[in-house]
């Protein structure tokens, strides 16, 4: 069985994201970017089935500039063999990712496609769900274990209330949440290896997809700085300033 892994390039999580002067974004200059977080974790439980002998290939794509080579070449050192960038100085919404995504599974067939829940740049949490409605897949949303079982798979999902288990015949579409997996680091031969492993380059065009935006950001703004907290010597005086400020 062929996995099928987007991964998106972001700024790197232990960096705090600046606000354009302008208020039409966010500052990417001279920004650390590394792979979303919640793609590492797909690229690496696609890792652990092929080890189990469930998957026989893994093929990571990423959509976006040139630079995304990075971010696939990571997924490459961590254990994928081949790798495609959709290569596009635009930006790509949600929809137009999943449309991307469906040409490109209606190439290669895999028979499971895994990716993060949502990316920390948007927080759009929709590419999955869209990709599973477009290709008429089913789905397995915010993952937290997959077991592949014959022509069927397992995935047991954070929900509210706790855990919810659904079996999935495939092919299917699953979505990773924190608690599935840690990722491994990639090590210095396998980095080198990386190098030379295939990466296919293409454009939106060359699947026919339309990419151009249906949304348009008005303003990014930072969230407002919190107020200093105060100190009171007992409850009693806890309780008359809750209610001097309406809150009790």
């Amino acid at each position: 069985m062929k996995i099928l892994v987007p991964v998106k390039r972001v700024i790197d999580y232990n960096v705090k994201p600046r606000v354009k002067a302008d208020g039409t974004g966010v500052d990417l200059a001279n920004v650390k970017m590394s792979m979303n977080p919640f793609d590492e974790i797909a690229v690496e439980e696609a890792i652990r089935l092929k080890e189990k002998g469930v998957a026989t290939e893994i093929v990571a794509v990423s959509v976006g500039p040139q630079k995304a080579q990075e971010t696939l070449r990571t997924a490459l050192a961590m254990g994928a063999d081949r790798a495609i960038l959709v290569q596009t100085d635009d930006e790509v919404e949600p929809l137009g990712v999943a449309k991307l995504l469906k040409a490109i599974a209606d190439e290669e067939q895999p028979g499971l496609v895994v990716l993060g829940k949502q990316a920390i740049d948007d927080d759009s949490n929709q590419v999955g769900q869209m990709l599973a409605a477009l290709m008429g897949r089913p789905q397995g949303t915010f993952a937290s274990k997959v077991e592949v079982e014959g022509d069927s798979v397992s995935v047991t999902r954070e929900v509210d209330g706790g855990l919810e288990t659904v079996k999935l015949s495939l092919p299917a579409i699953v979505t990773t949440d924190l608690r599935l997996n840690e990722p491994r680091y990639a090590s210095l031969p396998n980095i080198m290896k990386a190098k030379s492993k295939p990466l296919a380059t293409k454009t939106p065009a060359d699947y026919g997809v339309d990419v151009a935006p249906r949304l348009k950001t008005l303003k990014v703004s930072e969230p407002p700085v919190r107020s200093a907290g105060i100190k009171v010597a007992d409850v009693d005086a806890l309780v008359a300033k809750l209610k001097e400020l309406g809150v009790a």
